[in-house]
Formats: structure tokens, sequence, C-alpha cells
């Protein structure tokens, strides 16, 4: 279980950031906040012009002539020499923050590129989870059997520099960029752990796979799952995974979608086809002019039929909530944990010419299967149990013995109401 007490761990170090916009999570290739890095990307764009699209009053000279004298002005009288690509991305940045909502956002090159790699599932670095909403990259986690794992990187340790650079007052997610490249290249970093004196730390780079999926029997004949994300392996991932674990016959299955902060839609309805029947609607889409789409599960699931249970907390997100949403609709598992992150909303990530970048726009608000929208108030779950930072500390969970109980009393569904 060293592993689920690392994520659970990481759970701790980055609840603060959760709370945010879900925009990232970097696995020093990974994106830092971890959270939903791309929210729910649709298959393809539904309409996104309809009724209620409102119609300029001004024309788009007037408009536009605020901005042109702000940038003249700033131009003329500010002190120091201007980066006008940044001042431009600056631009772009505020004029889909001025949306009020936060999914809708700007994203760097930068942030662009790691946020992908996030649902890819592999890059060249060093392999290890990272916050990058401080003023120091800092390691929530290493992976396990990774480079940084092997060279004693620790929860907590602040990245001060990059082969002898100072990284203070340097982006985080730029030093980020510095940390990766080629495999089989080093790169050295000087630590900041605690109160001791820095120290440095030279890390030969590899081809990093991310597991997205992890799985095993335990001993009291329950099966446990756990999906970190839903990327582009993931579904084949979660397949594979299942055909190990329903092959030893097990008494029931845990899902683990605790701090998994979503990813693509059509992954989400591939997971959920593996515990739905054919057919089931497993969420609708709602676009601006009122119109619905409905996603539906699309049959050959491993287990269909079999007692269970999904862990959930307050940072299960988007296409998580989706598959809690219709499995709690139909009956087919009990939520145990907390209260969800509530993002009940559908966002399409459009790359902007040139390599300038990315755009990510709200296109739809979507519903679970009984229509009811999340967002702002997440998933109530079925049995509620919380996790302290004791019980993390001590080793406990109790969210996930919990399940284990539920299961093992027979009181888990094994199939659809």
């Amino acid at each position: 279980m060293n592993k689920l007490w690392q994520y659970l761990l990481a759970a701790i170090l980055i609840l603060a950031i959760v709370g945010g916009a879900f925009a990232g999570g970097f696995a020093l290739g990974y994106v830092a906040h971890r959270a939903g890095t791309a929210a729910v990307a649709p298959t393809s764009a539904p309409p996104t012009v309809g009724p209620g699209t409102p119609t300029p009053t001004e024309s788009p000279q007037d408009l536009w002539h605020p901005f042109w004298q702000a940038w003249e002005l700033l131009h003329k009288y500010y002190v120091r020499p201007l980066d006008d690509k940044k001042l431009v991305q600056g631009a772009i940045r505020g004029m889909y923050a001025a949306t009020g909502d936060p999914h809708t956002s700007y994203m760097s090159p930068e942030e662009y590129e790691q946020a992908n790699i996030a649902l890819e599932g592999e890059y060249e670095g060093i392999g290890a989870w990272v916050d990058t909403s401080g003023d120091y990259v800092t390691i929530v986690s290493p992976m396990k059997g990774s480079p940084a794992e092997k060279a004693g990187l620790q929860p907590g340790d602040k990245i001060i520099a990059v082969d002898g650079q100072d990284v203070t007052g340097i982006n985080p997610d730029l030093v980020v960029k510095k940390v990766l490249g080629p495999a089989g290249t080093k790169v050295r970093l000087t630590i900041k752990r605690d109160d001791q004196k820095p120290f440095d730390v030279v890390i030969t780079r590899a081809k990093i796979k991310i597991p997205s999926v992890e799985g095993k029997m335990r001993d009291d004949g329950v099966a446990y799952v756990q999906l970190s994300t839903f990327g582009e392996r993931t579904s084949e991932e979660l397949r594979s995974t299942l055909k190990k674990l329903m092959a030893k016959h097990p008494k029931g299955l845990i899902l683990d979608l605790r701090n998994n902060g979503g990813g693509y839609l059509s992954t989400a309805i591939d997971v959920a086809s593996e515990f739905l029947p054919k057919g089931k609607v497993v969420l609708y889409e709602e676009y601006k002019d009122g119109t619905r789409r409905a996603y539906k599960s699309e049959g050959n699931g491993l287990a269909t039929n079999i007692p269970m249970v999904i862990l959930v907390n307050e940072g299960t997100a988007s296409a998580s909530e989706i598959v809690s949403g219709a499995m709690q609709d139909y009956g087919r598992a009990l939520l145990v944990g907390v209260t969800t992150y509530g993002k009940g909303s559908v966002q399409n990530w459009i790359p902007l010419d040139d390599n300038a970048g990315a755009v990510r726009i709200t296109i739809a608000l979507w519903l679970t299967p009984k229509g009811r929208q999340i967002s702002g108030k997440g998933l109530k779950p079925d049995v509620e149990v919380k996790l302290t930072k004791e019980d993390i500390k001590a080793k406990r969970d109790p969210q996930l013995d919990k399940a284990v109980e539920l299961i093992l009393q027979g009181k888990a569904p094994s199939g659809v109401k």
C-alpha cells in the first residue's frame, strides 16, 4: 500500500491548489495541480453559438480604443523595457479571466505543453509530482521507480537552483521546463529541505511513463483499482487491469477516484462502460442554445455485475464526477468519502497559431443521467467518511476501510437497479 500512502500524502500537500481552476499538476512533465488538467475535453466541439449570444452595442473600433490607448501609454511612459509577446499573452489571459469562469482561460506555450503531457502519459524528465503554485517548484511525491525516487527526493523538497542557476523569482512553470530534458542527460538540482542546508542532487533524466491505473487484489479478496487521471492510455490500462483482477473472482471492487481531476470525455465514457450495461446514458451535455446531447455506455464491460464502491473526495472532479454521478444515479455503486469538487462543465482546448499557446473555453454544461447539474455543489457521497491529516500521518485510511466493510457485509450494489 506504499503507493496509496504516497498518493494520499500528495493529496494533503496539494489540497490548497485543488480548490482552484484545476488547470494543472506537473509530474516534472505532469501538470502540477494534478487535478483536472484538461477538464473534460470533448471529442468534437458542439455548436457554440446560439440563442442568447450577445450583440455588441459598440463598433469594434470604439470597443478597442481604450485597449490601444492603454498600450500606447504603457510603451510611452513605462520606465523599463517591455516584452510585447508577454503583454499580448497577458491581455489574452485577462480577457478570458473576465468571463468569470475559472475553467475558461489562456495557457502559455509552456502550460499547454505540460497539460498535454499529463494526458498523453509519457514524457522525458526526472519523474516526480510537483507543485508550481508557490515561489519554488516543490516536490509533492517522486514517482515509483523514477530517477527522482532513486536520487532520494522527498515530498516538500524545494528546487532552488537548476544546473547552478538560482531560480529565485523565476516562474516555477519555466523552472519545470529547465528540469525536463532528453532521456540520458543529467540535471543538477539544488534542493532546500526543511531547515537543512541546501544540497545538490545530480539526476539522469529518463523516459517516464505515467501509469493512470493501478490495481491489486487485497488479502481479504476485494479488488482495488486506483485511477489518477482520464488520459489517452487510461481506457486500455483499466481494461488490462480489470481482466487480471476479475480472473481472480474478487468478492467486490473498489474504484478509487480520490484526487482524480478528470481528463478526456471519451475516456470517461470508456471507464463507465466497464461497469454499466450497454446503452445507459452516462451524461448529457447541455449547450448555450438549450439543446442536449446524450453520451451512452458502449457495452462489453468487464465488471458490470460485481459489488462495487467508489471512493471520492474534494479532489474528485470533472470526468471523475461524470463516472461517479452515473454510477450513483443508477445505483450501480455506493460513493464513499466526502463531497466532490463540483465541476459540471465541459471545456474545449484550442491551440493558437504559431505555437502561441492555447485557450480552453467552456462550451457546455453536463448533467448526470437523472439530470443533476453539479457545478459548485459536487456529488454527495452515499456514505460520508472523512480522512484527516492525523489519519494520513498514522497511515490510516478510514474511507478505504469503510468501502471494504460495505463489500464484505454485502451492502454494496452488484448491478444496475
